[in-house]
């Protein structure tokens, strides 16, 4: 087992990882990374860049998905937790899309509000990219 955290196959198992985690199915990635870091096989920076990319297409998957529903947002006054925080605090909201539980919502309902797409991909990468770079240094002793 400890052989797929290894090398290159570490990064794939991590870019696997943290794509699905993203995506409406259950999962994490945090373990993942904290694993392929502390066994050194490769660059911490490149760790987390891969994670993050995985995250952020999974997290794109989500938005695309949400890209499919139809947009009857517009009649209703109450909906989903997910959909209030984005119609309040827009774009920015999608920093948090990293969260557990509401961070996957968080994709689906940008999708569905047709937020602009590059600017969701963009923002939704800083908060996964945080989030990874944060895990890594606490697991170096940097913080």
């Amino acid at each position: 087992m400890l052989e797929l955290f290894n090398g290159e196959s570490a990064l794939w198992v991590l870019f696997t990882t943290g794509f699905l985690s993203a995506t409406l199915l259950p999962g994490g990635s945090e373990a993942n990374l904290i694993a392929t870091i502390k066994l050194g096989d490769n660059a911490v920076w490149l760790v987390v860049a891969v994670a993050t990319l995985g995250n952020t297409l999974g997290g794109m998957t989500n938005y695309w998905l949400g890209r499919l529903l139809p947009d009857k947002t517009s009649n209703e006054k109450h909906g989903h937790k997910a959909l209030q925080w984005l119609k309040k605090y827009g774009y920015w909201s999608l920093l948090f899309s990293w969260l557990p539980i509401i961070g996957d919502p968080l994709c689906l309902a940008a999708g569905w509000l047709r937020m602009r797409h590059w600017l969701s991909f963009f923002i939704i990468m800083v908060g996964k990219a945080a989030r990874y770079t944060v895990l890594a240094m606490i697991v170096q002793g940097l913080l």
